[in-house]
């Protein structure tokens, strides 16, 4: 449902067309939700609380067959299976408790299966864990699965078509549940080899003769087979045969006319659903695809009925996708991806075999059997030659192909049709030309037009309940091929950006309010930001085709407007760069001047929406007709409000369209009266689009060791580096060690042993050997150990760094953090060849890992280059501050994309800051050439450039140092014999180093002042280095070509957001762009299509990709890739990231087990979610853990909030959930915390709806923002916005009193609870919750305490009480009323304290520095602590730079109490309307 959504947004009109799987009116989900007094005195309530609700546990009933048979029947049939009903069985954990406990193979009733059945649909539609229930009592699980089978086979007389299709869906969802082992053991029997044993014998003669060696397989099979399980395996191995069989008698008995059961289209749609998913996969495709085709499915599904009635039409869509996968270019033999080539000859080779065919049997047919290939098999040219034909001749041909039973044996497959017209197109459509796919998606517009935005089959509207059949892609664990991995996700991308695209032409239209003037023209009575009408409109170019298209080249047309707008709106539309996407519209209204724009009724019909077409912009035009260029130092000031933009239309859909105006339709493009843009941050879907399309059109190389676990085959732990070829030995972990006992510690299990026996060498940096590896590798690959208990060592040799130079700036940057062993071992994986993915929990460290990973690989591998790529600006800027602190040279740092502004430093690290950087950097060095030079007393201006430099280096400078060392650095049996003083005296650099420490060689030892000597030398030598480095920059003269210099050459660090990877592949391909290592942070935020482009922004070498890395970092069991339209994310999973698919698949990860961030009790409510996550030493020690929360009894508590006036949840606009009694409690206890003296900005106030986030909004606004005791709080918004940040003291409002909602979703529940370091109160209807299967562990915890608020008012912040001591007199707060009393007296008891103080300081004026002694500053009350530095705009809604700014500090006014801003207190009234993005 939308409103498990966290937009907040006011949706659409509902879609009527049950086709979409969108609520229809009459449906059960759009009544009103139920009051919680409804809710117990439910039967279904009454019924778990007597038989298995966990509450009741100790006076459950034992248990009874017929309270299942009549849920079942009364609650599930009886109302028609409605949703609330199953949706409030399913919450009340009626089958983990009750059905699954007392299921019994054999014995369990058909309702007993059903109730199963639809409980576990359920969970899928709620998108909830679904097999946990069948961890306990799993040796049942066969039978369940054998007794579903056998419902599904069920005869017509006996169907219940609902109970059909619930049966279906089960079955396709255990099919696409293969990484469950308990599902995987039961769908593996039905389509394996053994399942050929339905395929005529012709035809299975025939596929073996294509695979020889499955003939062999086929043998072992049948010798294996046991007497005793015969007829049970041969019942499995028909299973799908027959139920296709009976598919196909249902859909044939569907009339063309009259009525039909709308259950049974149902039943017809979700069948093709599970055929393309069966298709879609290569474990359940590869045996299956023949049976299918033998039964010639698809062909009789082109013939029923069902297509020519107006329900058939999404049974239309699917069946295009069927055909599409049954065709697909796989072969199922290898599961390798056949190209257009291997497809031709495929098609070319059953043509042929027809043509031969026809030729010696039927002399009818000798036209045809002569004419070459390409003149025969299209579908026109065939059914002229099959025409003709009678139906004996057909049969026999289709004989003689092996594609229905010969003559005599029709007993054997009765089921076959041999009438002349399914013959007649089983030949055709099997021999016909199949399309190619990829043509027509390069012939494809990548701009949606209005037949595409309101297509309610292709863009389901926002009211999808998960409850319908779609033609949707879904994104699976596996995926057949490249081809249709990128496929899939251009299909949905695609359309995922059309639905938001309709969302943002739906707001601005009905914004402009279009209305039909007098004289027929359109007459706009609102205004919008973000569209204009057009005032011009002209085609400038149409260039010519390219060799051996239709389209134009190029197609560029002049769009003007008249911005008299307000200034700041100017600016935006002025400021339109270059390839940003803007929308051209015709609006055709109906409706008269002054019409009310209800945004309720259906859009279209209001406005009068005609047309949509995409445009990008190429830029502005001055006074001239030229487009101002950018870059360029002032833009010209243009007169007047007229404003002309050049865009580029699409030439295919400029092509189509033309091609619609030439017979005899309205030009499209003499009729735009309206142009839209959108905002740069989502309007980025043409050029991902591209990019994608792009990828298809070349050959993706993908390195070997990683290609089939991106497409979920072969076995997931193929890349780990334990499994590599190449796995690296010994390894220079530079600083990741503090030092000799943090390494001891990092390797609990390893034997330990060191080349010195000196202590004082066992100094950091440590270079590692792993001895098990030097093993494997000598043994080609295959580790072995003498004994299994025996401890794998580790020699570890300490090397000390060569010396920089003399000065203090030299020394290099070293890690200060004390790395757990799993961080190390995340640290390990990372520097080694392979695929590394580590699963970071809240607070365990995930960045630094990250950081000291890059590090490492900057140092050991100096000549590769590393690719960092997260989800957003401010991931990426937090890692790239962090590398910054470390070793590693800032010129080989850069940072792309438009983010790096928000970095914390002056540098500038952008393609162009790092150009100017290296120009500034290459003068400074020179000038230090030409000192060195002046030091030497040497005449001329070497340091006039960087050849210069080279020269005086290789003949003055190596020279010079050579000699020093044939005097200083004898052979060894001279060395002890030399004086202390030599090297000093002829070191010949002492001018330069004039402003090193002095002295600059101490005299006490040979072996010391040599060292310092090379480090001096050293220093020069990297100055000349990096000269000769920055030599290019002198024959490159435009900032673009150094710029690109810099990237493909310079930078070995390449930091960027995985949409600017997304948006700049193309020309980051074209400049030859080359790197070894990618290291992705927040993977599991990424969307999957998203994390796979950054793999290919390189072109491969001889064929191979470089890619020698690839570090992933996230945490899946966190809130996923946010997507809006819930058909997509629901149906299509579109919401899965690479990182999670990974995770299922079972691919090896390193989970970091010690958060630092929040208190050992806090971090129990959601460690229960990973593996062993355990506390830092820090958070149990360190004094803030160790003391109380002041004026609080507990660091965390529930605190049950009941309706107020008999209000809880309310919806004042679709799914814009608010709950005010929990609104006023958040404040009041926010107010009573500063008035305790907590900083605001420790404080951050959370909710899980966007309603709610605007009602605690405005309640701040009204009772706190303006008062300088109280001020706002650091941040309020969504848990979803929150993810990734945090706060000291964080407040959470559930909101939700009647449906848990999308809470429900565990991730969610864990970002809420692990954003708080020290304190976290959450405010809820704690009976709501606390029945929730999935959140039980951590409400259980929530439960153990009190549920009304304990306060202890007298204390004040900071706390001077351990939290081990029992609060003192705690108070209990009854209610929300309760509260917000006690929060007034105490704030006037406040008021009249500081009132009393400020009446006894008054004095007699006294002279200045008369009877004042000096003291430190005090610390005065911020004027707003809750400034908030970080935008947290939302949807629709003004950003909190302009909400939440100060005002600016004014003299302080003498105030009394009584005229105090806060009055006794009253419920906020509050008009509950959604904010709007514009000010009036």
């Amino acid at each position: 449902m939308k409103g498990d959504s966290d937009k907040g947004e006011a949706p659409g009109p509902p879609s009527a067309s049950n086709a979409t799987g969108a609520a229809a009116p009459g449906d059960p989900m759009k009544l009103p939700p139920p009051t919680v007094a409804q809710i117990n005195s439910d039967r279904i309530t009454q019924l778990a609380n007597q038989y298995w609700a966990p509450t009741t546990q100790e006076n459950h009933m034992p248990f009874d067959r017929q309270v299942i048979e009549d849920i079942y029947i009364q609650e599930i049939c009886g109302s028609n299976f409605s949703t609330r009903r199953i949706m409030m069985l399913e919450f009340s954990q009626y089958l983990e408790n009750y059905l699954w406990l007392n299921y019994e193979t054999g014995k369990s009733s058909h309702a007993h299966l059903m109730s199963i059945v639809v409980m576990l649909n359920e969970k899928f539609r709620e998108r909830v864990p679904v097999w946990q229930a069948f961890q306990k009592r799993p040796e049942h699980f066969p039978g369940f699965f054998s007794q579903l089978l056998n419902a599904c086979l069920a005869e017509e007389k006996h169907m219940d078509f609902r109970e059909q299709t619930a049966l279906l869906l089960l079955f396709n969802r255990c099919c696409g549940s293969m990484e469950v082992q308990l599902c995987r053991d039961q769908v593996k029997r039905l389509v394996s080899l053994s399942m050929w044993v339905c395929l005529q014998p012709g035809r299975r003669e025939q596929e073996f003769h294509i695979v020889p060696k499955w003939r062999k397989y086929w043998r072992a099979i049948q010798k294996k087979d046991k007497p005793d399980q015969l007829e049970k395996v041969t019942w499995e191995r028909h299973f799908l045969q027959r139920l296709m069989i009976k598919f196909i008698n249902i859909l044939e008995a569907i009339p063309l006319e009259t009525d039909v059961d709308p259950n049974k289209i149902r039943y017809c749609e979700r069948f093709l659903e599970l055929m393309i998913d069966l298709e879609a996969l290569l474990p359940t495709r590869r045996f299956f695809n023949a049976v299918m085709d033998d039964c010639h499915l698809v062909v009789r599904c082109q013939l029923s009925n069902l297509l020519e009635r107006p329900e058939g039409g999404l049974f239309d869509q699917l069946l295009q996708m069927l055909k599409f996968y049954a065709r697909f270019e796989i072969s199922d033999e290898s599961g390798d991806p056949l190209t257009d080539h291997d497809m031709t000859l495929d098609h070319y080779s059953r043509i042929t075999s027809l043509q031969k065919a026809a030729f010696a049997k039927f002399p009818d047919l000798r036209m045809f059997s002569l004419a070459n290939v390409a003149s025969v098999d299209t579908r026109e040219s065939l059914q002229k030659h099959f025409d003709n034909l009678s139906v004996e001749k057909l049969r026999a041909i289709a004989t003689h192909l092996n594609l229905v039973p010969p003559p005599g044996s029709e007993h054997e497959a009765a089921w076959h049709r041999l009438d002349k017209e399914f013959l007649r197109e089983l030949l055709i459509s099997r021999h016909s030309r199949r399309p190619s796919q990829l043509e027509e998606l390069n012939a494809m517009p990548l701009y949606p037009t209005e037949e595409v935005v309101w297509n309610e089959s292709a863009v389901p509207s926002e009211y999808y309940n998960g409850e319908g059949c779609l033609a949707l892609p879904k994104l699976n664990l596996q995926f057949l091929t490249l081809h249709d991995y990128l496929l899939r996700n251009f299909n949905l991308f695609r359309l995922e950006s059309t639905y938001e695209i309709r969302q943002d032409i739906e707001d601005a239209i009905s914004r402009l309010s279009p209305w039909k003037a007098e004289d027929d023209d359109v007459f706009f009575g609102g205004w919008a930001r973000m569209a204009q009408p057009i005032t011009g409109f002209a085609v400038v170019e149409v260039a010519k085709p390219n060799i051996g298209e239709k389209k134009p080249s190029r197609v560029r047309a002049d769009v003007t407007v008249v911005l008299s707008v307000r200034s700041d709106i100017k600016v935006e539309w002025e400021n339109l760069r270059k390839h940003d996407v803007c929308f051209l519209i015709t609006v055709k209204p109906t409706q008269a001047i002054g019409t009310k724009y209800d945004h309720r009724a259906p859009f279209l019909p209001q406005t009068g929406l005609v047309y949509v077409r995409g445009c990008e912009v190429e830029g502005m035009l001055d006074a001239g007709g030229r487009v101002i260029e950018e870059g360029i130092a002032e833009k010209p000031q243009l007169s007047g409000d007229t404003r002309t933009f050049r865009v580029s239309l699409d030439p295919n859909q400029y092509a189509q369209d033309l091609d619609e105006a030439s017979k005899g339709k309205e030009d499209v493009y003499e009729s735009f009266n309206v142009l839209m843009r959108r905002k740069p941050r989502e309007n980025n879907f043409k050029a991902v689009l591209e990019t994608i399309r792009e990828l298809m059109n070349t050959e993706c190389v993908v390195p070997d060791w990683l290609h089939d676990i991106i497409l979920g085959y072969g076995d997931p732990g193929q890349a780990h580096y334990s499994r590599m070829s190449n796995e690296i030995a010994t390894m220079d972990f530079n600083d990741t060690f503090l030092d000799m006992d943090h390494l001891r510690h990092s390797f609990p299990n390893h034997q330990i042993k060191v080349n010195t026996d000196d202590p004082k060498k066992l100094l950091p940096p440590f270079r590692l050997t792993f001895d098990e590896v030097l093993h494997k590798n000598k043994e080609n690959g295959t580790a072995s150990k003498e004994s299994s208990n025996e401890k794998e060592v580790i020699t570890v040799e300490p090397h000390v760094p060569p010396s920089r130079g003399p000065y203090l700036y030299n020394e290099p940057k070293k890690n200060a953090i004390l790395f757990t062993p799993t961080q190390v071992e995340a640290i390990r994986a990372g520097m080694q060849p392979g695929l590394t993915l580590v699963v970071g929990p809240p607070g365990t460290g995930k960045t630094d890992v990250a950081v000291q990973i890059i590090s490492n690989l900057y140092h050991n591998f100096p000549w590769q280059r590393t690719l960092i790529v997260t989800h957003s600006n401010q991931a990426l800027n937090q890692l790239f501050e962090k590398i910054m602190a470390l070793d590693v040279d800032e010129r080989h740092l850069l940072r792309l994309g438009h983010g790096e502004e928000a970095l914390d430093t002056d540098k500038d690290f952008s393609r162009y800051g790092r150009v100017n950087y290296v120009l500034a950097k290459r003068i400074e060095l020179l000038e230090s050439v030409q000192r060195l030079q002046e030091s030497l007393g040497g005449q001329g201006d070497v340091g006039a450039t960087c050849e210069t430099a080279a020269h005086f280096f290789l003949y003055h400078i190596v020279a010079r140092w050579e000699k020093f060392l044939s005097v200083c650095k004898p052979k060894s049996s001279k060395a002890k014999e030399l004086p202390l003083n030599l090297i000093s005296l002829e070191f010949p650099f002492h001018g330069f180093f004039d402003n090193a420490p002095k002295p600059l060689f101490k005299g006490k030892s040979y072996k010391e002042d040599m060292d310092i000597a090379e480090g001096c030398y050293r220093y020069i030598e990297r100055i000349f280095e990096e000269l000769d480095e920055f030599r290019a920059f002198e024959l490159l003269r435009s900032g673009l070509d150094r710029s690109k210099y810099l990237l493909v050459k310079e930078a070995k660090i390449i930091a960027m957001t995985c949409t600017h990877a997304a948006l700049k592949r193309k020309e980051l391909v074209d400049m030859g762009f080359k790197y070894d290592n990618i290291l992705m942070e927040e993977s599991a935020q990424i969307l999957e299509i998203e994390t796979f482009i950054p793999l290919l922004l390189q072109n491969p070498q001889d064929g191979f990709s470089r890619l020698k890395r690839w570090i992933m970092i996230g945490d899946h069991h966190q809130l996923p890739p946010v997507i809006k339209n819930m058909a997509f994310q629901k149906y299509s999973n579109m919401e899965q990231s690479l990182f999670t698919r990974m995770v299922r698949l079972g691919v090896p990860t390193v989970d970091l087990d010690a958060q630092g961030r929040a208190r050992a009790s806090i971090c129990n409510l959601y460690n229960w979610r990973y593996k062993l996550l355990g506390n830092l030493g820090h958070v149990l020690n360190l004094p803030e853990y160790r003391m109380a929360n002041a004026g609080f009894c507990h660091d965390f508590q529930l605190i049950n909030v009941e309706d107020f006036n008999g209000v809880g949840e309310s919806e004042p606009s679709p799914y814009f959930y608010q709950n005010l009694a929990e609104a006023e409690y958040v404040v009041a206890v926010f107010m009573y915390m500063r008035l305790l003296g907590y900083p605001a900005e420790k404080i951050s106030i959370l909710t899980t709806y966007n309603g709610q986030k605007h009602l605690i909004r405005d309640v701040i606004n009204i009772r706190c923002a303006d008062n300088p005791l109280i001020g706002k709080p650091y941040k309020i918004t969504t848990v979803d916005k929150y993810q990734g940040q945090q706060n000291d003291f964080v407040l959470v409002s559930l909101v939700r009193s009647r449906a848990v909602g999308h809470l429900r979703d565990v991730r969610r529940l864990v970002v809420a609870m692990s954003r708080a370091r020290l304190g976290l109160y959450v405010f809820a209807r704690a009976s709501l919750f606390r029945n929730c299967f999935e959140l039980q562990p951590t409400f259980y915890q929530l439960m153990s305490r009190p549920l009304f608020l304990e306060l202890c008012p007298h204390e004040s912040y900071p706390s001077t009480r351990s939290i081990d001591s029992p609060p003192p007199s705690p108070l209990e707060m009854r209610d929300m009323q309760h509260m917000a009393q006690y929060v007034y007296d105490f704030y006037l008891e406040k008021v009249k304290v500081i009132k009393d103080k400020f009446q006894d300081s008054k004095k007699e004026w006294s002279a200045p520095g008369e009877g004042v002694s000096q003291k430190g500053a005090q610390k005065s009350i911020a004027q707003h602590p809750g400034v908030d530095h970080e935008s947290d705009s939302d949807e629709g809604e003004p950003s909190e730079e302009n909400i939440e700014k100060p005002p600016k500090a004014k003299k302080p006014k003498k105030k009394k109490a009584e005229d105090s801003e806060i009055i006794e207190f009253q419920v906020t009234e509050i008009q509950n309307e959604i904010e709007e993005m514009e000010t009036t």
